[in-house]
């Protein structure tokens, strides 16, 4: 007994590893009970017997939960495991008994239609089927099919999918890990861009963030090893990393700092007095010592206590001497129970027990329940129930008291509870726990380079939001779908969308931290948290009306929580004090809720149900939760937890993300039990939220109501009413409304940013102004009277301004600025002062920038700040270089002194005080801050302490402000004593000018003031007496009036600098360069001229690709070249002929055209390598160039092209300026290359050297006795003597990105124009040349024989686009030179075709989805087809019926419509797969088109549709391009994948290989032959034999022989973006139909067929009357007909025979096809019923046909005479179309007359004899005759094809290479076209290879195609 005693009251203690998640289970041996684990995670065992002995033995009841006596009452349930439960409660469908006992047996229960049957019998909702919760409580309800991976999704192998491309990514995504098993070895980290700076786990950063302070990495690595770290507040411990954290935690024995650094070079007493060191270094609270729990995870801290420390037992125990305890019950029951015997007697006073009691007897004296044991009455009590002290007695328990014991609410009733939850949430079927209502949980986090969401109960995981920098803190708003979040390396809020789209900026700037947001869903609010500036903001969701909420007693702020339907904001902060804090949403009633045991309180949230807050303690290691007033403070997880950063709640469960551990956990929310990792091997988990309704609970009522609660700025909750506020810095006018203004605000630059303070309210709190592109702000000015602000920029080198409010932002000053570090404003004439210490100059302008001029440009050295005193009409500044001065003049540059020369360094800030009429100044190398009066006199010091580097200096009222670059602050003091210094602003760094604005400026009448002073353009004030003087603008000179300017420039040079142009004035003493204010875009203006007469400059830009020009001041500017130009390298403007001349490097050309950019004409396009340079002289006719290509050269020829000359050649590298001195007769040139300036006599002769060594000179001109040159590598233009090349003087320096040169002299006469008199008699261009002049048509015309005339166009061309462009290449010219159509709106053009009846071009746009047309000069532009298209691939013409037809590869159709658009049909809309090109044939009514799906085949049908036939269907791979020949009666057609352009009879016979390989092409034309069908191929012009197509590959248009195959050339290179291509020209379009008159009597479509038409409805009835026979209109139905007789035509066309004559009837369509009379198709009318035209065109035909037989006939037996016997067999080879290749011959005997071989058609039967190439001549007769005579009789023997031979062979290849060295051109010409006339009769293959049916469209078997399996788009 004793030996059980004493094993029962062992202790067993079991330390957890805190490492470890999850609870440790304990494991007592037999006859023993297991208590439950000790918070402390003690085990205790106990004897079995003493489990349900109504006692508590284990200190936590743990032994007596659920226990009932064996005897249960007669109303109550014996359960299994002995517990009674009320009878009423069995099989009610709940687990009461615990063990489910109570729930077994049941009658089935009938489960709602909308409800899920669990296996235990429960009933849940359907919808909680399958959302990963158990809600069964068997799991019952999560038995699924693993959800089916997206084709772009990866499974891992847990079944979970994953984006495809997190696979291999180096991140494990899936769970398992599986997503990164077997990747590819070679994969390799991203090397980053020289832009870019690596982590050091392999992520590219921009280089800017290295060394900022800012962990953009995400580990720090960005921070380590930079000398330059910004340096860490007071209190604070900056790591080696960069980090700052609390000084307190260094040698603290934790590792706080990411590199560890904070316990490196630690001494053993950093502890503090109120901290107890642990054996291991660590530092803990003193007050932890020997409390029981291990706080230095060693016990130190918990060694050496005494034993009276240990806990004492539960209230309702009995401690044994022995420090045991046991149940209270168990002493003195005569057992040694404590091993003891000290809970027996003699220790204890024991009464000897009553041997009567019997339950029995009064039930024992029991209240409930009574059992005898050990022949002692024992009481209990019933379930509900417990025993009170007096043993006898039960009570109620409460179990609302235990915590946990409901999810959310709690009634207690006698003897049980009841269990509720709060609204958006239902009881589960358990009875205790609460479910929310509405979507599955998804937890949202934020992972610092982008947004992801998991499902908390299973594994999916999902990408939201990825490529961002640095993202922290997160929220989302659920009703309007928004997520935003915080980035701390951009310091920016975000939001976006929560699909991920639409991502945009809220808030952009005056953000340094921003480690916490959220969102109040209620009234639509954003408040953060910024640990950088230390406040709380708010702010409207889109970032307006922004308000510092927070700012006093503020460290570190980070987690923020909001509770809208209380009105409450609850935040950490974790500072040197750390707190946990709320307040008021408006900012007002604010408390500390938790300020002791807090170090790192990172993450906050709110349970709303529970009305409680639960905060995680990342330095403590502990997630605490507190009543929602603080209150009930407890620990909710104390272990393992190693840096918890960010916390979430939902239903039951806590979540939390963890730095070290990079996952997200999870854990019972009341216990910490149950705690697993929901995702680990994250890149690094920051916030998280669970993304449910239920987490912003709609409860709340929206304070602030539809009218904003009648606040004119922000509507703020507070507590249950609401406050108005308003934005930063303004004060408000009444309880509901803001100022609209500032009166008062401190304006200071801080480089990247300007900033203000109010002086209005009381926080004083600076407000970054909204400024885009503030680079390096020094110098602010301002203007009260238009509230304007102004600053310099010495990065973008501009000054700039805008409204203080930040709008209408512009830039005044941005050109010829290098350094401008001072700026003031003259307020009263509204003038703009400023110095530039770059070019050490003071310059004036208008407030705007307008009417800049130079006021003083002489013995300055870096000036820097300036000063003006419009009341005195002076100006003061100072200066920084070798001898630092503070000067002082007019502010007209008059009377100018030195002031201060003496004890000055760096004199940085000038004030002046009009009060006392003083000077403020302030030295930053003196360290002081001094005054003195406006002359110099009486200077004294006012500051001269703790002034480590003053910069900006300003004064107001009685008090000076500054910045100090080193203090890193803004301070004021008393300007009159330097005392009463306070700071206003500190830790800004790079603080730069500063200013008061303010309204109150005194003004003044001045001279100005009264008509601008008398003068033209500058007043300027001047010091009494003079008062005023005028100024001119820069480079033009005042007139001797002292008041007027002249009206320009006379004498300037002008000069192309890419981005400007600018000009340098000769009239005036110094060289300042004036920027031509133009209004447009420069991005590489290379190349300048200038028209003296009128004053315009032309310029060429290379990048825009323009030539453009505009007026000497800038105005009128307009491009008049803007297509065809690649490299514009040299222009001139020839200002007597009225002509502009040009080199183009790209396309190696030269042009001219007229001055406005018409009549533009390609002079010289041959021979020509990289022409740059050119120069003209009108009077001898000549134009100069130079060609530096591989064989540098300066060439000459007459200014039409004429008369070409090489002058030099020899000793040139970079020939690139050339300049023509007419005065000397000689001409000039700049090598780059050899560094010379050269020159020689106007032929080439009397070469000589003029200027060498030059560095890299590009442009050069002259002018007088001077020659000017821009120089590349010196930066720089440069000035010497014409003759000599002496005298050398810079003119500008410092001028990156100089090209061409220009000087002009206005005053100087022009000269005789050559072509003065009616433009020399020329229709369009005069050119001179050296003896006269000759006359020109534009690129691609013709002269007329006249010599003087032009057409208006060529008469043949090729017509083209390239997506953007619709271009034209003349065919009559040998230029070949591409001329832009100028059709407008063009996006993505690919198809093209042509109608020259009324001369329109037709084109599909499929960016637009319409199909267009328009007149070829660019007007008459219409939409024919806006609707219903996806991508129109193919459009072809139908010229003489009037009808155009398309491919639509989106909608797999072919359709037609009338020309104008009308009429719209589908023709075919099955078996096509990818349709692209079409082509009609309207005189044969066939329609051809290519189809490059998945089976490439070329089909043929008559126009209407019908009768459709695969022509090609095999050794095909992308068909593109088709077109057909329409004399010869064959179809070419390009092949994208095999390479090939191949060509084939009308009917796929015959088939050839033109060319092979061609890389890539995807439209082909050719032209028609002038010529008969008789005559002979040799007398056909050379122009008509070609054959065109783009290419994509090669971006080139490209021709061949389309007869021989060879003479390939490039028509035209280096196109981008390739598309159609078609010929125009005047034979092209013959031919027609019997839709070619009166649309055949149709009254809407006609479609001709070979010897008839069809008449045919739109699929959409218009509202004429529709008829399918041809000259019967119908009547217009009456208002109350059917609408279903209109109805779309979608039946096939039945042949119908000849309409009887009868009454007419309404629509003649297919619906009424029963009706007499109606007839849906017709064929040609025959008999009485004929029109007279076609009865007229019937003989006609007949007739021709005759003819042409007889013809062909004489023409085929003269032509047998000629044949070769040198040639007699010519080979064909057999492509793969099936695997033998055999070789077939041609017989060249002589064939019977037509008429023998047409012989067996009167047979009846099928003649198997009757061969192929018997059948094969019949077709080619009918093809080649063009007449329809045959037919009927071919169709007979069509029949016969069934015994397994082809009507004709697929084309075989004509191995022409065989007999090409006994074949000139002609021959093959004419042996080809024998082969074409007569079908060639090729010997049959035997009949043992397999053959292709024509009836069938299966593969052969013997052929398996070589196909690639990717598609064209993919290429």
């Amino acid at each position: 007994m004793n030996l059980a005693v004493l094993c029962g009251t062992l202790l067993s203690l079991m330390l957890l590893n805190p490492g470890v998640l999850g609870s440790t289970e304990c494991s007592c041996g037999r006859n023993h009970f297991t208590c439950a684990v000790s918070p402390f995670g003690e085990c205790t065992c106990i004897p079995a017997q003493w489990q349900c002995d109504g006692d508590n033995d284990c200190g936590d009841h743990s032994d007596e939960d659920g226990c009932m006596l064996p005897t249960c009452s007669p109303v109550d349930f014996h359960c299994d495991n002995g517990k009674c439960v009320r009878r009423s409660w069995v099989c009610d469908g709940d687990n009461d008994c615990e063990d489910d006992s109570d729930e077994q047996d049941c009658p089935p229960r009938e489960c709602e239609e909308d409800e899920f049957h669990c296996q235990n019998g429960y009933c849940i909702r359907s919808l909680w089927h399958c959302d990963g919760d158990n809600d069964c409580g068997d799991n019952s309800d999560e038995h699924c099919e693993m959800r089916k991976c997206s084709d772009k999704e990866f499974r891992c192998t847990d079944g979970s999918c994953i984006a495809e491309h997190w696979y291999c990514d180096g991140d494990t995504d899936c769970k398992d890990g599986t997503d990164e098993e077997n990747c590819p070895s070679d994969v390799t980290t991203p090397s980053c861009s020289s832009e870019e700076f690596q982590c050091a786990y392999g992520r590219c950063i921009l280089d800017i963030y290295h060394c900022d302070g800012d962990d953009d990495c995400g580990d720090w690595s960005d921070e380590s090893d930079c000398s330059s770290h910004q340096p860490c507040r007071s209190g604070e411990f900056m790591c080696s990393s960069g980090m700052c954290i609390n000084a307190g935690w260094r040698c603290d024995g934790e590792y706080d700092c990411d590199d560890q650094s904070d316990e490196k070079n630690c001494t053993t007493s950093m502890c503090t007095a109120d901290q107890f060191r642990c054996a291991s270094g660590r530092c803990v609270r003193l007050s932890w010592r020997c409390d029981g729990e291990d706080d230095c995870a060693d016990g130190s801290d918990e060694d050496g206590c005494e034993k009276t420390e240990t806990p004492p037992c539960a209230p309702d125990q009995f401690m044994c001497g022995n420090g045991r305890c046991i149940g209270q019950r168990k002493v003195c029951n005569e057992a040694n129970d404590c091993g003891d015997n000290t809970d027996e007697h003699p220790h204890q006073d024991c009464r000897p027990r009553s041997s009567e009691g019997n339950c029995n007897l009064n039930n024992g004296g029991c209240s409930q329940k009574c059992q005898m044991a050990r022949g002692q009455v024992v009481c209990t009590c019933h379930t509900g129930y417990r025993l009170t002290d007096d043993i006898k007695s039960c009570e109620d328990v409460d179990e609302c008291a235990e915590e946990g014991y409901c999810s959310q609410g709690c009634t207690n009733t006698e003897g049980g509870f009841q269990c509720w939850c709060v609204q958006g949430y239902e009881l589960r079927p358990d009875k205790r726990s609460c479910k929310a209502l509405g979507p599955e949980p998804v937890l949202l986090f934020a992972n610092r380079i982008d947004i992801r969401q998991v499902l908390p109960h299973r594994s999916e995981y999902t990408l939201l939001l990825n490529n961002l920098e640095n993202a922290i803190a997160l929220d989302f708003h659920h009703n309007k779908e928004l997520v935003f979040w915080s980035d701390v390396t951009l310091d920016r809020i975000m939001k976006a969308n929560l699909n991920g789209s639409n991502v945009e900026e809220v808030v952009s700037t005056g953000l340094e931290s921003p480690g916490g947001l959220a969102i109040d869903w209620i009234h639509d609010k954003l408040y953060w948290t910024d640990s950088g500036t230390s406040r709380i903001e708010v702010a409207n969701l889109d970032g307006t009306h922004r308000k510092v909420l927070l700012w006093q007693s503020m460290e570190k702020p980070r987690a923020i929580a909001l509770h809208p339907i209380e009105g409450k904001i609850y935040w950490t902060d974790w500072g040197n004090t750390p707190r946990i804090e709320y307040a008021n949403m408006d900012g007002s009633n604010r408390k500390i809720i938790a300020d002791t045991h807090l170090f790192w309180p990172n993450g906050l949230t709110i349970d709303y149900a529970s009305r409680r807050i639960y905060w995680v303690d990342a330095k403590h290691h502990v997630i605490e939760r507190a009543d929602l007033d603080g209150q009930n403070r407890k620990a909710v997880i104390s272990q393992g937890l190693p840096h918890p950063f960010a916390i979430t709640v939902f239903e039951d469960s806590l979540y939390w993300t963890d730095w070290h551990t990079k996952s997200i956990n999870s854990a019972n929310k009341f216990t910490g039990k149950g705690q697993e990792i929901i995702r680990n091997k994250l890149h690094f988990p920051m916030d998280i939220h669970t993304l449910h309704p239920q987490r912003q609970p709609a409860g709340g009522q929206n304070r602030c109501g539809n009218s904003n609660g009648g606040c004119s700025h922000l509507c703020l909750p507070s507590n249950k009413t609401i406050t108005c506020a308003c934005p930063t810095g303004f004060k408000k006018v009444d309880n509901y409304n803001c100022a609209l203004s500032l009166d008062k605000f401190l304006l200071f630059a801080r480089r990247t940013d300007i900033r203000r303070i109010s002086f209005d309210t009381e926080d004083m709190s600076d407000v970054v102004i909204k400024l885009a592109d503030v680079r390096n702000a020094v110098a602010l000015d301002w203007d009260s009277s238009d509230g304007h602000i102004y600053w310099t920029d010495v990065t973008t080198d501009s000054i700039n301004r805008a409204l203080w409010d930040g709008s209408k932002q512009e830039v005044v000053v941005d050109t010829s600025l290098e350094s401008p570090a001072g700026l003031a404003i003259d307020w009263v004439t509204h003038k703009l002062y400023w110095t530039d210490a770059g070019t050490d100059r003071i310059e004036v302008s208008n407030a705007d920038g307008s009417m800049r001029t130079v006021l003083i440009w002489e013995n300055l050295d870096r000036p820097r700040d300036i000063v003006v005193d419009p009341l005195g009409g002076l100006m003061y500044w100072t200066d920084w270089g070798s001898n630092p001065k503070i000067e002082r003049a007019g502010m007209d540059a008059s009377n100018r002194i030195v002031i201060i020369a003496s004890n000055l360094t760096w004199p940085n800030g000038l004030a002046i005080d009009y009060q006392t009429e003083r000077l403020y100044w302030a030295d930053a190398g003196m360290k002081t801050i001094e005054y003195g009066n406006f002359d110099g006199s009486d200077r004294q010091i006012l500051i001269s302490t703790q002034l480590p580097h003053p910069f900006g200096l300003t004064l107001h009222e009685d008090k000076i402000y500054w910045t100090d670059w080193h203090s890193k602050s803004i301070q004021s003091a008393n300007k009159l004593t330097g005392l009463e210094r306070t700071t206003l602003v500190e830790n800004l760094e790079n603080l730069m000018d500063i200013h008061m604005f303010h309204r109150h400026r005194s003004s003044v009448r001045t001279p100005c003031s009264v008509n601008n002073g008398g003068c033209s353009h500058l007043c300027l004030l001047a010091p009494p007496p003079k008062g005023s003087s005028c100024a001119c603008p820069t480079g033009i000179n005042l007139q001797v009036d002292g008041k007027t300017c002249a009206h320009g420039m006379s004498s300037f040079l002008i000069f192309a600098r890419r981005t400007d142009i600018r000009m340098v004035s000769l009239d005036i003493p110094y060289f300042a360069d004036v920027v031509l204010a133009v209004n447009g875009s420069m991005k590489n203006t290379i190349a300048i001229g200038v028209d003296p007469k009128e004053g315009k400059v032309y310029w060429s830009d290379s990048t825009l690709k323009k030539i453009s020009r505009a007026n000497i001041n800038g105005t009128a500017h307009e491009d008049i070249i803007a297509t065809g130009l690649m490299t514009t390298d040299g222009l001139a403007v020839d200002s007597l002929g009225r002509k502009i001349y040009w080199t183009d490097t790209g396309t190696n050309r030269i042009e001219v055209a007229n001055l406005d950019g018409s009549m533009r004409k390609v002079l010289v396009w041959q021979n020509l390598d990289s022409p740059r340079a050119i120069a003209l002289y009108h009077e001898m006719g000549y134009m100069y160039w130079s060609d530096w290509g591989e064989h540098a050269k300066l060439e000459r020829s007459g200014m039409d092209g004429s008369d070409r000359v090489v002058l030099i050649s020899n000793n040139l590298g970079w020939p690139n300026g050339l300049a023509i001195d007419k005065a000397g007769s000689q001409l000039l040139w700049a090598d780059a290359h050899t560094e010379r300036i050269e020159v020689a006599d106007l032929n080439g002769l009397n070469r000589r050297i003029l200027v060498s060594p030059v560095q890299h000179p590009y442009g050069l001109t002259l002018l007088g006795p001077h020659i000017y040159w821009t120089d590349w590598q010196s930066r720089s233009i440069q000035r010497a003597d014409k003759t000599t090349g002496t005298n050398t003087i810079t003119v500008r320096s410092n001028l990156p990105g100089l090209m061409d040169i220009q000087a002009v002299d206005r005053e100087r006469p022009l000269g005789f124009n050559k072509c003065s008199r009616r433009n020399g008699g020329c229709s369009h261009l005069c050119l001179p040349r050296p003896n006269g002049t000759s006359c020109a048509c534009p690129t691609g015309i013709l002269l007329k024989p006249d010599g003087r005339s032009c057409d208006n166009s060529p008469e043949t061309y090729l017509l083209f686009s390239n997506r953007v462009s619709v271009r034209r290449i003349s065919l009559d010219t040998s230029d070949h030179t591409d001329v832009h159509v100028p059709v407008p709106e063009l996006h993505n053009v690919i198809s093209l075709d042509y109608d020259s009846v009324d001369g329109k071009l037709y084109y599909t746009d499929v960016s637009l989805d319409v199909i267009r047309r328009s007149n070829l000069d660019g007007t008459g532009m219409e939409t024919v087809i806006s609707q219903g298209l996806k991508t129109t691939d193919g459009l072809a013409v139908d010229w003489v019926a009037r009808n155009m037809y398309w491919t639509d590869t989106g909608r797999n159709t072919i359709e037609v419509a009338r020309l104008d658009g009308t009429a719209r049909k589908v023709l075919i809309n099955n078996s096509l797969d990818e349709p692209r090109a079409i082509a009609v044939f309207p005189s044969k009514g066939y329609l051809f088109w290519t189809d490059w799906g998945h089976i490439a085949k070329i089909e043929r049908a008559y126009l209407d549709g019908s009768d459709r036939k695969v022509l090609i269907n095999t050794d095909l791979g992308w068909p593109n391009g088709l077109t057909l020949d329409y004399d010869t009666r064959r179809i070419f057609w390009v092949d994208a994948h095999l390479d090939r352009i191949e060509s084939s009879d009308l009917n796929g016979n015959l088939r050839q290989i033109l060319v092979t390989p061609v890389s890539h092409p995807f439209a082909l034309t050719q032209l028609k032959p002038v010529s008969s069908p008789l005559t002979p191929f040799s007398r056909i012009s050379q122009q008509d034999r070609w054959i065109y197509w783009t290419d994509w590959q090669t971006k080139s248009i490209q021709r061949i022989d389309k007869h021989s195959g060879r003479s390939k050339e490039t028509v035209l290179a280096n196109v981008e973006g390739l598309m159609d291509i078609i010929v125009v020209s005047p034979q092209r379009q013959s031919g027609t139909n019997h839709c070619g008159v009166n649309n055949g009597g149709c009254t809407h479509l006609c479609f001709a067929k070979t010897n008839s038409f069809v008449c045919a409805c739109p699929d959409e009835p218009d509202d004429r009357p529709c008829s399918t026979i041809s000259g019967y209109v119908p009547a217009a139905p009456s208002g109350g007909g059917n609408p279903s007789t209109r109805a779309s035509n979608k039946n096939p066309k039945l042949p119908t025979e000849k309409p009887q004559r009868g009454p007419p009837v309404v629509n003649c369509t297919d619906k009424s096809l029963s009706v007499e009379g109606c007839s849906n198709v017709v064929t040609a009318p025959h008999g009485e019923g004929l029109h007279i035209s076609y009865v007229i065109g019937g003989a006609l035909t007949i007739l021709a046909i005759l003819i042409l037989i007889a013809a062909f006939i004489i023409y085929r037996h003269k032509k047998s005479k000629f044949a070769d016997p040198g040639v007699s067999n010519l080979t064909y080879s057999n492509p793969s179309y099936r695997t033998s290749t055999q070789e077939v011959k041609i017989e060249t005997t002589q064939k019977p007359p037509i008429y023998n071989q047409l012989r067996y058609k009167k047979e009846g039967v099928c003649d198997n004899n009757y061969t192929k190439e018997k059948i094969r001549i019949v077709e080619g007769v009918c093809l080649l005759s063009g007449e329809e005579l045959y037919w009927e009789d071919l169709k007979q023997l069509k029949v016969c094809r069934g015994g397994g031979l082809h009507a004709c062979m697929r084309t075989d290849t004509v191995s022409l290479q065989a007999s090409s060295a006994s074949l000139d051109d002609g021959e093959t010409e004419q042996l080809l076209q024998e082969e074409q006339s007569e079908c060639s009769s090729i010997n049959t293959v035997p009949a043992t290879t397999p053959q292709r049916h024509a009836s069938t469209h299966l593969p052969d078997t013997g052929w398996a195609p070589n196909r690639k399996p990717s598609t064209e788009s993919e290429v």
